[in-house]
């Protein structure tokens, strides 16, 4: 039972699922937000241009019209006046097709955004099974399609009748009227007629987008079993994993130098290494190595211990042997007990002298090292 509930498609796609998808050609459409934009483009194209459109139609008319014997009989000039008057007509509706032109190429991508997959257009031979494709045609999703056309063209078809039937008189009034009158009385009424039927278009238009949205999700909808397995083939992401070690390096560096501004010495190799180490009597039963680093991480460390005036010790010897064996948050080997020992010994004085006023202790020199420990200069990150 709990395979199979797992099996069960109700967790919502993760964010690398629908990226998969998206590479291979899968993203939310709908035909009826192009299809709406383009009729509204055509329809206030047409309205911006309906005085050239009159115009144009009664010059073509008249011409069409007038019968001239010379002409008539000519063919070459009977063809040069077919060939204006296409010229005319194509010079004014170039603007007009341009612009559903573009709507038609940019309306698409206004769901989903723009996208090409060379994996949409490859060869699926299954694309072309005939039994799959009447499973297809008879499919819940090709009923639903069904139901919706139906509905969109009662819905747009009632509202284009209900405008012919309240403006019947005006309409049959056109044919008495003057033909520059009718002529424009007549794109008035098609104009208005079209405008009322993308007015109920916006309606398809605000159910059919959340849908296609909804519908999407739903179709890329994963069970607990993939979201799973999908999580395990991140874990063993090469790249991923060094995404999350360099992430756990950084926030450990960020603690690390948080904790320097408490520790009680800095030893240095001068300027190559630098180890911070800090020892509570009642709290530690050693000293502890509170960070660590080389080149711009010592440098780092070294600022830091500046800027809080944390005492600093060049030891070279001292310090390679920390840097390579003590870890970062233990305590110090005890072989360096004696040495280390001898430098909180040099900060206890100093700190005591910075209080009473007392003269400045020498610096510890010539710290010794166990010969197990010791690490020749060069050396320090040999394992």
């Amino acid at each position: 039972m709990a395979e199979d509930s797992d099996e069960e498609k109700t967790e919502e796609p993760t964010q690398q699922r629908l990226d998969k998808a998206r590479e291979e050609g899968q993203v939310p459409r709908s035909r009826e937000l192009s299809t709406f934009l383009l009729l509204a483009t055509g329809v206030a194209g047409l309205w911006g241009t309906s005085g050239w459109f009159v115009d144009a139609i009664l010059t073509i008319g008249r011409a069409s019209f007038d019968f001239a014997p010379g002409v008539a009989h000519d063919n070459a000039r009977m063809m040069s006046q077919v060939v204006a008057q296409l010229f005319t007509i194509a010079g004014g509706i170039a603007p007009l097709l341009g612009a559903l032109l573009v709507i038609a190429l940019v309306a698409p991508t206004l769901l989903g955004g723009w996208l090409f997959s060379a994996k949409s257009i490859k060869l699926d031979l299954q694309r072309m099974d005939p039994i799959k494709g009447l499973g297809r045609v008879f499919s819940a999703n090709a009923g639903a399609e069904l139901v919706k056309a139906i509905a969109k063209s009662v819905l747009i078809g009632s509202v284009a009748a209900g405008f012919v039937y309240t403006h019947l008189d005006e309409i049959l009034s056109l044919a008495g009227q003057h033909s520059h009158q009718a002529v424009v009385h007549a794109l008035r009424l098609v104009f208005f007629c079209s405008a009322l039927m993308i007015l109920a278009f916006v309606v398809v238009v605000a159910i059919d987008v959340p849908f296609q949205i909804w519908n999407h999700h739903k179709k890329l909808r994963m069970s607990l079993k993939e979201i799973k397995d999908e999580h395990k083939e991140n874990e063993g992401d090469p790249q991923i994993k060094a995404r999350i070690r360099d992430q756990q390096q950084r926030m450990a560096r960020g603690r690390m130098m948080n904790a320097v501004p408490d520790a009680d010495v800095i030893v240095t190799n001068p300027s190559h290494y630098a180890v911070a180490l800090a020892y509570q009597g009642d709290q530690m039963s050693a000293p502890k190595v509170v960070a660590k680093g080389a080149d711009e991480v010592a440098a780092r460390i070294r600022e830091l211990a500046a800027e809080h005036d944390v005492p600093r010790l060049a030891a070279p010897p001292l310090a390679r042997a920390l840097y390579r064996h003590a870890d970062l948050d233990a305590e110090i080997p005890a072989a360096l007990y004696t040495a280390v020992a001898e430098v909180l010994a040099w900060v206890y004085q100093l700190d005591r002298a910075r209080r009473e006023g007392a003269p400045t202790p020498s610096i510890p020199r010539d710290i010794e090292i166990p010969s197990e420990l010791a690490v020749p200069a060069g050396e320090e990150t040999a394992t």
